[in-house]
């Protein structure tokens, strides 16, 4: 199982370095946010999309089936990210070899959540600049919808990075 773990957490850090924007802005924020909407329905699948810039809403959607729950799980995946500039998954995933981030700097998880499903965004020469969440599916599956749109997106193929 610790090989299944660690082989994920490689393939999330070359997607972290390969899903990198041009440009990020809030017409980005709304395609990139659609494409995701999409890209659930055809999955029928009950999900959260939230897209930010900082602190600022740049594109959410609550699909059907979706609780108030949902919007939460983003947030607390969202706060993660925002403080430690990592993939939610991957740090969810650090936790299950033993090295819990949170933990150790004593988050509350009421606010924390290292569980898969929001993505850095990064831009090329600048840095990370907001972050993508996905909430409603299984944690990996919250992750792999983000990767796959942003890799169609960006059109930057994953290869053996893929999920």
């Amino acid at each position: 199982m610790n090989e299944n773990i660690k082989a994920d957490l490689a393939k999330i850090s070359k997607q972290e370095s390969l899903l990198v924007f041009p440009g990020f802005d809030e017409a980005t924020a709304w395609q990139v946010g659609s494409l995701l909407r999409a890209a659930a329905e055809k999955l029928n699948a009950p999900a959260v999309i939230d897209i930010r810039s900082g602190n600022d809403c740049l594109f959410f959607s609550a699909m059907p089936g979706t609780t108030p729950a949902n919007a939460d799980w983003a947030r607390r995946k969202r706060n993660l990210v925002n403080l430690l500039e990592s993939s939610s998954y991957a740090i969810g995933l650090q936790r299950e070899l033993g090295q819990d981030l949170p933990a150790l700097m004593a988050l509350d998880p009421r606010d924390y959540a290292s569980h898969g499903g929001c993505f850095p965004v990064r831009v090329a020469g600048v840095g990370m600049v907001g972050t993508i969440t996905v909430s409603g599916l299984p944690q990996r599956e919250d992750h792999k919808l983000v990767i796959d749109v942003l890799s169609e997106f960006l059109r930057v193929p994953l290869g053996d990075a893929s999920f």
